[in-house]
């Protein structure tokens, strides 16, 4: 038997099919860094005064490894970069990272002791230093390694003495703008950090707490039943108290007034009394009464009296263990949730309770301690620890015969997101910006209007928030943090005159040596004589004010962009709508007006297969080093690239396995694509569109208007419908059609024949285009198809922008006329194909080629089959293939209705005829050659001949 192997045109390419990520994604980054790929993008963006798109990197913590959340984050970023600059943007990366605060206090702390104590606090300071150094370090490095093209020598960091000078800066510039006061409020207080938290460092667990009814007794019952509408002569016997109910006893010594609300109705309750009591009038919301009555077990009970809230304002009550007299005040923030409609008020330990009393000039008491203790001189309960004491002030209020109920309940408790323990409200002289002082939080709230949020309920959530927030509390009494550089005047408390002069001078020697400039300064230096009537303030910053000026210390300063907006984009998870985006958006709307950024992109969070939130306890942690290390990291950006990140987001070893499956699909055509391009030089070998086959002419469209759903994709930052687009193509429009379709051509046909040239032209236009769609998501690979791709090729593939495909058609008609032709064909084409299967499946035939198919149709669908002449058989990839109108279709043919109502009938029958040993097509003109009688006569006008012609397919 002739061996006509060498006859054949068989594909060959030096594109493994095996990535072999793991290991050969390495050898990709160093080549970035050899060619400098990130100082070639900037240079190339200015030579062609690219416009600018700027994507501002939210800083992560520098502390610890980076886990799967920060995966998905940064390559986020970075598919939109990628996908900015292929689109024709300047667009920088510059990553950073938040370098302050307390945790990093604490990791150093374990090893070298409190500032203070074994260290000084400058020493202290430099080994915070030092440790977060280290860790941007190794988060970098992980980074990097993940693909992330950036500024990686150049980022920044919230630590740098520059920075840090820009921090104070702003500062200055809200003071400027009027923002700042300083009070005593009361803020999240964390007793385990000795310090303010800030609304993000605040989350919510359930907490099991003493629930508590207490009376507060009336002082003047006369002018009680005065107020109120009741029977003359009816007044009833015992004590009259309005009844509180509170899940913090603890707040009790506090207690300034009791709230009620003025447009609720009150009851006053005749009962024989609550437990061991005497007969007694208590005083409750009159729509809780049959409830709270409930609760007490209380069954015999009238209603001698009732009146509004509005009616008691003012009348004053005994605090139920203190000699100490209490008003009746009013606050809209009374409901009927929970409790008795009677709430017990300290402005000392609530943000509602500090409103209402700032609205009647209350007192804010706060006796306890940073550490949780009540300090010394507070009567009953000098010296123990807050929670401890709930236990305390229950056994006072009953030794007073003042509890009238208690229960233990479960609740929502917010707690300190680094601890995990339960905070306390806790009235602090504290620094602030003020939400209403100068009208931020109006401000802020128009500001939100102008944003684009993606997705579009980001807006709702962020306006909700900003509308309920309290008063942002900027400061903290920690070591590790940029300084509030303020002079007080000790006497008035106000700031000096001059402190906008006096923060840039502090300013200029923290741009030298850092933050210790200011905490080893003496007042004098920059005072002079005035230096004794001041104190220096030595409280430092909360790190989302530092995290939350980038905007201006990163955009505006350090990269010179002054017009505001400054930002196209910021990225983050959704957690970041009470963190990063509404620090940002207060410090820009407080500093300039507006908000830092014209959009803001917003991610789920990474959970597992059961929708569980990743932890190390639970043992479902998918760590991204461990997956590069097995998989490769383009594994996890085409995780990430099609999973919907607007919602969660599902991880799981099973479903990265699921991920490389169809990667090696995408990978797989790529090489299809590199090794049928064997020989084919674009400069000499490519085809002008006119001189192309049909078939090859519409895969090209086809290309082109793909290339335009997935460049406005890429646009819109759907991620996961480039995804299914690409694989899609991959698998269905070429692997299943074009490919399959052409692949005798390819290899058949002789090797510079227009035949094979028209196929070869295709199919580079398509690797050029889908070498750059891949490129944002699988950069690796992008970069390992461009190095073994025909031509002309640049240092990378990052290097370009989206490939322009030649028009294949004169006018848009003309194409419409012919997608809608091949999609028809198409159509029937699929019909075919399942009734091929069925005889494959029968054992009838090995493949297709095996088989005859006659097409029974209207005149319509017969006319686009009949266009194709001899070729239909190589679009079914059949022996033989005929068409007939369908007057009389055989009884065994199959009968298909197609999405354009036309019906057709399809029968396949085995070839009977011989198969040529090079093509494998069964034909009657087998042996017709005497010289080659394995042969059909096709095959041996490719090896003899001037070569068969195609038009068509």
């Amino acid at each position: 038997m002739t061996d006509y192997k060498d006859t054949l045109n068989l594909p060959q390419t030096d594109f493994p099919m095996r990535g072999n990520l793991a290991k050969r994604e390495p050898a990709f980054l160093k080549h970035w860094q050899d060619i400098d790929i990130y100082g070639k993008l900037r240079q190339l963006s200015k030579q062609q005064q690219r416009p600018l798109f700027v994507l501002h990197d939210g800083p992560p913590y520098a502390n610890g490894d980076i886990h799967i959340g920060h995966a998905v984050n940064k390559i986020l970023k970075d598919i939109i970069i990628k996908s900015r600059t292929l689109s024709g943007f300047d667009a920088p990366y510059i990553p950073g990272w938040d370098c302050h605060g307390l945790p990093i206090e604490l990791q150093v702390e374990k090893k070298i002791g409190k500032a203070g104590v074994k260290v000084t606090a400058a020493e202290f300071r430099e080994a915070c230093r030092k440790y977060a150094r280290k860790q941007v370090d190794g988060q970098r490095q992980d980074f990097i390694r993940l693909g992330v093209i950036g500024d990686w020598d150049n980022p920044y960091l919230t630590m740098d003495f520059k920075f840090e000078a820009n921090i104070v800066r702003a500062l200055g510039r809200i003071i400027d703008k009027g923002h700042l006061h300083k009070g005593a409020k009361p803020v999240h207080w964390c007793v385990d950090c000795g310090s303010a938290l800030a609304e993000a460092e605040v989350e919510y667990e359930s907490k099991t707490s003493p629930a508590i009814d207490v009376r507060f007794t009336v002082l003047d019952e006369e002018a009680l039943m005065a107020r109120c509408h009741h029977v003359e002569g009816h007044e009833g016997t015992g004590p009259i108290s309005v009844v509180i109910w509170t899940t913090t006893p603890w707040t009790l010594p506090a207690n300034q007034a009791v709230a009620l609300n003025p447009t609720l109705e009150y009851s006053v309750v005749q009962c024989d009394g609550v437990g061991d009591h005497v007969p007694e009038r208590l005083i409750i919301a009159s729509d809780m009464l049959k409830d709270v009555m409930g609760r007490y077990d209380v069954d015999k009970y009238r209603v001698i009296a009732y009146c509004r809230g509005e009616d008691l304002e003012g009348l004053k009550l005994a605090h139920p263990f203190y000699d100490r007299q209490v008003p009746v005040i009013l606050g809209e923030h009374v409901t009927l949730e929970a409790g008795t409609g009677a709430v017990h008020t300290a402005p000392g330990h609530g943000q509602d309770d500090y409103a209402v009393g700032a609205k009647y000039k209350l007192k804010i008491d706060n006796p306890v301690s940073s550490a949780g203790t009540f300090v010394k001189g507070t009567p009953l309960f000098e010296g123990q620890h807050v929670f401890k004491a709930n236990d305390s002030v229950i056994e006072v209020l009953k030794a007073k015969n003042m509890l009238v109920h208690e229960q233990a309940i479960s609740h929502s408790y917010p707690h300190c997101w680094r601890h995990k323990t339960p905070i306390i409200f806790r009235a602090t002289p504290q620094w602030f910006i003020s939400m209403e002082q100068n009208g931020l939080r109006d401000a802020a709230l128009k500001a939100i209007e102008a944003v684009r949020w993606i997705p579009d309920w980001g807006q709702a959530r962020i306006r909700a928030m900003v509308e309920g927030r309290p008063d942002w509390c900027i400061s903290r009494q920690r070591t590790w943090g940029v300084p509030i550089t303020l002079f007080i005047h000790k006497e008035s408390s106000k700031l000096h005159p001059r402190s906008a002069e006096l923060i840039e001078t502090v300013a200029k020697q923290i741009e030298e040596k850092g933050i210790d400039a200011w905490f080893s300064l003496q007042a004098k230096e920059i005072l002079g004589d005035e230096a004794d009537e001041y104190e220096k303030v030595i409280d430092t910053l909360d790190v989302w004010f530092d995290s939350g000026v980038t905007h201006f210390a990163v955009l505006n300063q350090r990269e010179g962009f002054s017009s505001y907006p400054v930002a196209d984009l910021y990225l983050e998870g959704s957690d970041q709508h009470r963190g990063w985006f509404q620090s940002s958006l207060m410090t820009s709307v407080a500093m300039e007006g507006v908000a830092p950024y014209k959009s803001v992109l917003t991610h789920g969070f990474t959970v597992d297969s059961r929708g569980q939130k990743m932890s190390k306890s639970r043992g479902n942690v998918v760590a991204p080093q461990k997956v590069i290390k097995n998989l490769g990291a383009d594994i996890i950006r085409l995780w990430v690239a099609s999973t919907d990140y607007r919602g969660e987001m599902t991880v799981s070893d099973e479903i990265l396995k699921r991920t490389s499956d169809a990667y090696r699909r995408i990978r797989n055509t790529a090489r299809y694509l590199l090794s049928n391009l064997n020989g084919f030089d674009p400069a000499n070998d490519m085809l002008a569109a006119d001189r192309m086959l049909s078939l090859d002419k519409w895969a090209v469209a086809q290309t082109n208007r793909l290339q335009q759903q997935i460049t406005a994709a890429y646009a819109e930052y759907e991620f996961h419908t480039i995804y299914q687009l690409i694989h899609n193509f991959c698998a269905v429009e070429l692997g299943s059609f074009y490919l399959d379709i052409t692949k005798d051509r390819q290899y058949t046909t002789q090797a510079d024949s227009i035949a094979r040239r028209s196929a070869q032209t295709a199919m580079y236009h398509i690797i050029e285009s889908l070498v750059r769609w891949l490129a944002p998501i699988l950069s690796f690979t992008a970069e390992d198809i461009w190095q073994v791709m025909p031509g002309y090729r640049n240092e990378s593939v990052l290097l370009n922008t989206w490939y322009e495909l030649p028009a294949m058609y004169a006018t848009e008609s003309e194409e419409e006329q012919a997608m809608a032709y091949w999609q028809k064909v198409i159509e029937v084409r699929d019909a075919v194909n399942k009734e091929l299967e069925k005889l494959r499946v029968a054992g009838a035939i090995g493949s297709g080629l095996a088989a005859d198919v006659k097409v029974y149709c209207g005149r319509e669908i017969y006319d686009v089959l009949a266009a194709l002449e001899d070729e239909l058989r190589f679009v079914f990839i059949t022996s033989m293939a005929d068409i007939a109108l369908y007057e009389n279709p055989v009884d065994d043919a199959v009968h298909y209705t197609l999405t354009s109502n036309d019906e057709i009938w399809v029968a396949v029958t085995p070839s009977s005829e011989s198969k040529c040993v090079r093509c494998w097509h069964h034909r009657a003109d087998v042996g017709s050659n005497e010289r080659h009688p394995q042969l059909c006569g096709r095959c041996v006008e490719n090896i003899e001949g001037d070569g068969e012609q195609r038009l068509y397919a």
